[in-house]
């Protein structure tokens, strides 16, 4: 930022410029618009950034012979000539006027404290239009709309007196209407944070006056000759009873006979009269395998549906092939509402959730917050509150980590210049051929993918991506959304490409079925390798009619660009002492300075699109002398650490004396690297850290960990198993394999992949074990793997990748929205899954591999 000058008159000048115009009653002009109107929305910045400069201001020196104009334009000589403004200020406040310079014009390097005072000429200026550009309309929008105005040749005069009265009704007509849709936006904008407002108010509400869950716990202990009974009290209201029970559980193994178990039965006890003894009718059953030698201790729960009885009671024995003694604790409480009830909720919140993100109400970020509150009021209303610290450990600190690490890591590789000879580099090979640089990228990316985490591929791929298609005048979001997909299709090949394979792989029981590492890669990477095949011709159609190219020649691209991070800088600027306030002035000075050069291009520039360059082959020369490493030690440093967090990444999968997790290898490699580059400036680096992205996944977390404990996700498995089991024999495993797989696709594409996978492995194991249903368990399993890897690509919160390249790309300016994303990826999720399906029936049905 050019920040840097010395010439504090011209600050003054400028200052006093935007103090006047504010001052300068609106006029109307021929096209029916208001008048320029200040740049700044705080008038009183600029006032103090008047009185900061005006202390070591020289007075100017003044024009007598100047001469007002009837539009409030005043003629001046060579320099500003300071007029008695007489009312509340008591300072001078000269006119802001432009004139013809020397100079060719404002550029993208105009310093910020520059103003031209070498005139040749003489012309009035306007000096800011409210039409120009808002923080919503869209760059194409107002693309047209300057190429409309300022069309070369075209002249803007000021309204002269003698109009006819036709063009003066036209004018007020257009100035009704634009009043009249101010006023309809201001309204919903009132309703919806009136509204949004009242929702937070009332659950927390809620969530403040229902006390914490459950009873203490209680410690106890059982032996096969001992049993362990408690007798307690109905309320008339509770439709539930949940237990937790803690104690040295093997949570891995799922045995119809196991050698050790714990025995749990829950019962009514009915009163028969004074005279005769009560009976117990057993409800449930619950058999839990344990290790008595284990010292570990798990925590399960299970929640049971309860009959009207005045009194119930839990029963816990202990069968053991010794006589010993085993230590447990357990806790109950009653739920207020059944299961059904609780679903339909959890699904109304989850319904909610994706209305605000579709329809953008607020940001993705907020509105996982207000489900996140929806869901923990819900809790405590039906008597399930958890504590802070319960709903602090549903979070996934691994992954938030992971998250950060990598973050810091992309950070400071970004200073070295690496990204933007990666792009020339790209450029090179694809021969300035578009399709063939974007299918290099999909599939390096699908490559890596496959032995890397989804979300580390992304965080590396993304900046390049940006990079290239500033350098190409390439729409960035088509190209990354086209990446992220195949990032999510790459993944699914291995078992460690995705977290669904990776829970999948790590479970004992699905060892013990033949599902190794081998195997499990073995037969996922031939299904997916037919995916690819088949996604990227569907791709080319998905794009047919779509314009790769920016609409604008990339020179107009690059300078709105620029304007748009110039005001988000201004933006984030808070204004908490003088100098903050001063420095804010200055960029919105530097936003002025630049609409005005972009006035001036978009008058003299016509666009001109060609879908193939043709002169690639001097460009890559031109871009190889502008994109060069600018720091090749710092460099030097970043791949090696990188390189060993790699590295690190793949032998974590694979050598079990390594006892680290891919959040400890990101946050070590991130330590490293920042040790070794000798960041002084750590405020630099942690602005470029996505938080929103990291406090999404964080409520992101807490959403669906309380959705699963509404019955959401166990509902959804029950609700499958069910209907897989009606299925007459013959066609039983085929309409297995095709339920399993969409339903998962589906599910993992609203709710996150990841407890949903975790859910289901128990549903399908009992499926394999039951001699009722007679299933193999690998085809399910693989069903589950497809559908849940491939379902992510459905919506854009579908799958973290998805999240993590969203937030990066809107960090540089270039966000996608949920239906940009949903118009891609939905239909490549749709024919992804029909090939993974056809391969699986092919595989299990018609060749028999079981």
């Amino acid at each position: 930022m050019y920040l840097d000058n010395k010439d504090d008159s011209a600050i003054s000048r400028k200052v006093d410029m935007e103090l006047t115009q504010a001052s300068v009653p609106h006029h109307v002009d021929l096209l029916g618009d208001m008048a320029a109107e200040p740049i700044s929305n705080n008038f009183g910045e600029l006032k103090l950034l008047k009185e900061m400069m005006a202390v070591q201001a020289e007075p100017q020196k003044s024009y007598p012979n100047s001469v007002r104009e009837p539009d409030c334009c005043i003629t001046l000589g060579k320099d500003f000539s300071p007029l008695a403004f007489h009312g509340r200020y008591h300072f001078s406040l000269p006119k802001f006027f432009c004139t013809k310079s020397k100079d060719s014009s404002f550029t993208e390097k105009t310093p910020l404290l520059k103003v031209s005072s070498e005139e040749n000429g003489l012309r009035c200026m306007a000096v800011h239009n409210t039409d120009f550009t808002t923080d919503d309309d869209s760059w194409e929008n107002s693309s047209a709309e300057f190429e409309h105005r300022f069309h070369p040749g075209s002249k803007r005069t000021s309204l002269s007196r003698s109009a006819s009265s036709s063009e003066k009704c036209e004018i007020l007509d257009t100035f009704h209407g634009k009043f009249s849709l101010h006023k309809v936006r201001c309204c919903l904008r009132f309703l919806k944070v009136s509204g949004l407002f009242i929702f937070v108010v009332v659950c927390s509400i809620l969530f403040s006056i229902h006390p914490e869950s459950g009873m203490l716990w209680q410690m106890l202990a059982v032996s096969p000759m001992d049993s362990y009974t408690i007798n307690f009290t109905n309320a008339h209201d509770s439709a539930l009873l949940k237990v937790e029970l803690g104690g040295p559980f093997v949570a891995d193994v799922v045995d119809r006979r196991p050698d050790e178990f714990i025995l749990v039965q829950i019962g009514q006890v009915e009163d028969l009269g004074p005279k005769r003894r009560h009976q117990q009718q057993i409800l449930h059953n619950w058999t839990l395998p344990l290790d008595s030698k284990k010292s570990e201790q798990i925590i399960v729960s299970r929640t049971f549906e309860m009959l009207n009885s005045k009194e119930n009671s839990i029963s816990v024995q202990a069968f053991l092939q010794e006589s010993q003694i085993v230590p447990l604790s357990m806790t109950y409480r009653y739920l207020h509402a059944n299961v059904e009830t609780q679903v339909t909720i959890a699904s109304v919140i989850l319904a909610g959730v994706y209305a605000l993100i579709i329809f953008e109400i607020v940001h993705r970020t907020l509105a996982a917050m207000l489900g996140s509150l929806a869901a923990l009021a819900t809790l405590a209303v039906i008597g399930d509150k958890p504590s802070l610290v319960k709903v602090v450990e549903w979070i996934d600190f691994e992954t938030l980590a992971l998250l950060f690490g990598m973050m810091l890591l992309v950070a400071i590789f970004s200073e070295t210049g690496f990204f933007d000879y990666c792009a020339v580099k790209a450029y090179r090979l694809s021969r300035g051929k578009v399709w063939a640089m974007i299918i290099i990228l999909c599939l390096i990316a699908a490559i890596l993918s496959a032995f890397l985490d989804n979300v580390t591929t992304m965080l590396l791929f993304t900046p390049v991506t940006i990079r290239l298609c500033e350098v190409l005048n390439l729409d960035p979001r088509h190209v990354l959304i086209a990446e992220v997909i195949f990032t999510n299709i790459g993944g699914a090949s291995t078992a460690i490409g995705d977290p669904p394979n990776v829970i999948i792989v790590s479970k004992q029981e699905l060892r013990k079925a033949g599902l190794d590492f081998a195997a499990f890669t073995g037969h996922m990477f031939v299904g997916i390798c037919l995916v690819l095949l088949v996604s990227f011709p569907f791709l080319r159609l998905l794009y047919w009619n779509k314009k790769l190219y920016n609409k604008e020649p990339s020179e107009i691209v690059e300078l709105k660009h620029e304007i748009h991070v110039w005001r988000l800088t201004a933006q984030r600027i808070n204004p908490a002492s003088r100098e903050e306030t001063a420095v804010k002035c200055l960029l919105m000075q530097k936003v002025l300075a630049l609409d005005m050069l972009l006035r001036k291009k978009l008058t003299t520039f016509h666009r001109q699109i060609s879908q193939e360059d043709k002169n690639w082959e001097t460009n890559i020369q031109e871009l190889q002398k502008k994109h060069r490493i600018t720091d090749k030690i710092l460099l030097i440093k970043c791949l090696t650490v990188l390189g060993f967090v790699i590295l690190m990444f793949f032998l974590n999968s694979f050598v079990p004396g390594i006892h680290l997790d891919l959040g400890w290898i990101a946050m070590l490699g991130a330590m490293w690297l920042l040790v070794l580059a000798n960041i002084h400036d750590f405020e630099m680096i942690l602005n470029r850290v996505e938080w929103a992205t990291l406090l999404f996944f964080a409520a992101l977390f807490v959403l669906m960990e309380a959705l699963a404990h509404l019955h959401l996700i166990e509902y959804i498995g029950e609700q499958t198993a069910s209907l897989i089991k009606v299925v007459p024999e013959e066609q039983r495993l085929t309409v297995a394999i095709i339920l399993v797989l969409w339903v998962s696709a589906l599910a993992s594409s609203l709710i996150d992949n990841i407890p949903f996978t975790a859910t289901m492995i128990p549903v399908l194991l009992n499926l394999s074990q039951d001699p009722d249903v007679n299933l193999p368990v690998k085809p399910l399993v693989f069903s589950l793997a497809m559908g849940a890897c491939l379902g992510g690509n459905g919506t854009l919160i579908g799958a973290s990748a998805n999240v993590v390249c969203a937030g990066i790309a809107e960090q540089h300016g270039y966000g996608f929205s949920f239906m940009e994303f949903f118009r891609l990826g939905f239909p490549m999720m749709i024919m992804s899954c029909t090939i993974g399906m056809c391969y699986l029936l092919v595989s299990h049905v018609v060749l028999g591999w079981t």
